[in-house]
């Protein structure tokens, strides 16, 4: 069910060595980093298993006020899974925060979309798999 979360701080340097020295002893490292260049609004960094980032941290917009939103994604089975949560979403109330579409900044195949629900939190849906891949 659950891709992924993650959360703005206040000083991303200080919060990836902090996560970086307590997620060691569970096994967790960095595993992937994002760049201004890359996202074209923030840096961040992804803490999981190798391979697999499930927990990420980020400066958000830069200004070093965390926003206090989560960034929650869920898992989809299907490219069409993700549209048709894109458009429920819109439907419900949600407000726009990035249409359906490829990510490649993550990988090659990463599709999400991004909503924000009535609580201001960043919701998304995700699918990992190539565009003729059956769930």
């Amino acid at each position: 069910m659950i891709d992924h979360l993650g959360f703005d701080v206040s000083d991303y340097a200080r919060s990836r060595a902090f996560y970086s020295q307590v997620l060691a002893p569970l096994g967790y490292g960095v595993v992937m980093e994002v760049t201004r260049e890359m996202t074209g609004s923030y840096e961040g960094c992804g803490f999981g298993p190798p391979g697999r980032p499930h927990f990420w941290v980020s400066n958000g917009d830069g200004s070093g006020t965390p926003s206090r939103r989560l960034h929650v994604a869920f898992i989809a089975q299907s490219r069409a899974q993700v549209d048709a949560f894109h458009a429920a979403a819109l439907a419900a109330g949600a407000q726009d925060n990035g249409a359906p579409g490829l990510r490649l900044h993550y990988h090659p195949n990463y599709y999400g979309a991004f909503v924000i629900d009535p609580d201001g939190n960043n919701i998304e849906a995700v699918c990992h798999l190539p565009p003729d891949a059956r769930p």
